[in-house]
């Protein structure tokens, strides 16, 4: 069971790649979302965060991205880019579009 979580460990420190600091928006409570971004910022030391969302979850990024920015103004966090598009898929029989919505956080 140890040499599991070990694996698992080393897994995750060995991931590279554009989805280590994305934080996906979704249903969860606000606070959970700060906190993923904050700690990508602090404990990880990332440089970037992007904040992804979709539908009525994009409200709720905005909160996630301007919370978190006042939250690092000792680290001089800004906005460094927005990014709004829409998917379109089809669902019984009826093409849906949604909007899609990407929010970068940076440090100076």
């Amino acid at each position: 069971m140890e040499d599991k979580q070990t694996e698992a460990r080393e897994n995750r420190s060995q991931r590279k790649g554009p989805s280590d600091n994305t934080i996906f928006i979704g249903s969860k409570p606000l606070v959970n979302y700060i906190r993923g971004v904050m700690t990508q910022f602090t404990k990880w030391d990332a440089k970037e965060v992007m904040i992804k969302s979709r539908g009525k979850f994009i409200s709720k990024a905005v909160d996630v991205a301007e919370i978190a920015r006042r939250s690092l103004e000792e680290k001089e966090a800004y906005v460094k880019g927005i990014n709004i598009a829409s998917e379109s898929f089809e669902a019984d029989g009826k093409r849906t579009n949604i909007s899609t919505m990407d929010i970068v956080l940076a440090l100076k």
